[in-house]
């Protein structure tokens, strides 16, 4: 995976998880607003069964699926990111996100990496086959 691949991925997950954010907020906002929910106190005990009020738990929970697939977006662009770093030659960038991202600070470490991380690494030459000289039964001289 090249390094803007990742960065595409990654910034798309970023997008993906806030616009999710934002329409699952907004869905469950205007739902609380509208009296769609049964409250006791400050729980809330049901759900008033209106058209209305489904279409917007509808739109919740596609903010809600689209909050992670995002996430798993991220997953995919660290795990790529940490496969990238295992090709170079110096392996501190490896070592920097396979431990940040186990340790729950992979986002951090994502940010730096797609700003301040080193370029793909160059592919590794595949040098041609060394022939070897084989005898030829019809150019051998004869004595």
């Amino acid at each position: 995976m090249s390094k803007s691949t990742i960065t595409r991925t990654f910034v798309g997950s970023l997008v993906a998880l806030a616009g999710g954010l934002i329409l699952l907020v907004t869905a469950g906002g205007i739902a609380y607003a509208n009296g769609n929910f049964i409250m006791d106190g400050a729980d809330v005990v049901g759900v008033q069964s209106t058209p209305g009020g489904w279409a917007l738990i509808l739109l919740a929970v596609v903010g809600l699926l689209a909050m992670i697939g995002a996430v798993i977006a991220q997953f995919v662009a660290w795990i790529g990111a940490v496969i990238n770093t295992s090709e170079l030659q110096d392996k501190t960038w490896f070592i920097i996100l396979l431990v940040c991202g186990l340790l729950s600070f992979g986002f951090i470490a994502m940010v730096i990496y797609l700003i301040a991380g080193p370029p793909d690494p160059q592919p590794r030459a595949v040098l041609p086959p060394i022939p070897t000289q084989q005898a030829d039964d019809k150019h051998t001289p004869v004595a």
